[in-house]
C-alpha cells in the first residue's frame, strides 16, 4: 500500500474554459471518482464522509481522485445544484482518472455526490464498480437503477432522514449486484459516528 499523500490537482473540463479543484491520493491499482454532497449545503472536498472515501480506497491500495464542484473551493465557475452540471464535473474528474491510471475504475460519491457517480457510471460502461454512501432516496426516482449491470455497494444510515433505510432497501432490493449496509444509529450527516464503518466499507467494496 502506498503512503498517505494528499496532492492537490486541477481538473479541465472538457469543451469549457474552467478547471475544478481536485486532491489526489496514489495508489497501486486502478482508480476512483470521489464526489462530495451538494455543494448549495457546503458539500466539498474536505467533507469528512469523502475523506473517509478516499481513505477506505487508499486501504485498498487504489488511487482517488476528489473534486469540488463547480464554485466551490477553488473551482471556478457559479455553484448550481442543477444535476446536468453536475454530471459534466464528474466526467471532467472520471476522464482525468481514465487519463492517468488503469482498471479497475470506481465511481463513488457521497450523498448528492453519490447519485452524480450512478448516473454517470449507468453512462459510461468503463466504470467497472458503483461504491455510494448515503444516497438520497427522492434523488433516486428519475434513475434507471435496473440498467445498471454493474457491482453497486451502498452503505447508509439505519436512521437516515433523506434515505429512509425501508425505501432504500426496497430501490435495491430486486438488483441481483447489489450490496447494502445499514449503520445503526446513524444519521445522513454520520453526526453520531459511523466514519470508520465507512472506510472500512469501502475497502471491503474496492476489494471484491
Amino acid at each position: 500500500m502506498a503512503v498517505w499523500k494528499e496532492q492537490a490537482t486541477t481538473i479541465p473540463v472538457p469543451g469549457e474554459d474552467r478547471v475544478l479543484e481536485g486532491v489526489w491520493q496514489a495508489g497501486g491499482r486502478g482508480g476512483a471518482v470521489i464526489a462530495p454532497p451538494h455543494p448549495k449545503f457546503g458539500g466539498s472536498l474536505e467533507n469528512p464522509v469523502v475523506n473517509e472515501i478516499a481513505y477506505g480506497l487508499h486501504k485498498a491500495d487504489t488511487p482517488s481522485l476528489r473534486f469540488n464542484w463547480r464554485g466551490v473551493g477553488g473551482s471556478q465557475g457559479a455553484i448550481t445544484g442543477a444535476s446536468e452540471a453536475a454530471d459534466i464535473d464528474y466526467r471532467a474528474a472520471l476522464e482525468q482518472i481514465f487519463e492517468t491510471t488503469g482498471r479497475p475504475i470506481f465511481a463513488c460519491g457521497y450523498s448528492f455526490g453519490a447519485v452524480a457517480a450512478l448516473r454517470v457510471a449507468l453512462a459510461d460502461p468503463r466504470i467497472e464498480r458503483v461504491i455510494l454512501v448515503a444516497p438520497p432516496v427522492a434523488m433516486l426516482a428519475d434513475v434507471p437503477l435496473e440498467d445498471l449491470r454493474r457491482p453497486l455497494h451502498v452503505i447508509s444510515g439505519a436512521h437516515d432522514e433523506l434515505s429512509p433505510a425501508a425505501e432504500l432497501s426496497g430501490r435495491l432490493a430486486e438488483l441481483p449486484t447489489a450490496q447494502l449496509e445499514l449503520l445503526p444509529g446513524i444519521d445522513h450527516f454520520f453526526m453520531s459516528g459511523g466514519l470508520a464503518q465507512i472506510a472500512e466499507f469501502v475497502r471491503s467494496a474496492a476489494d471484491a
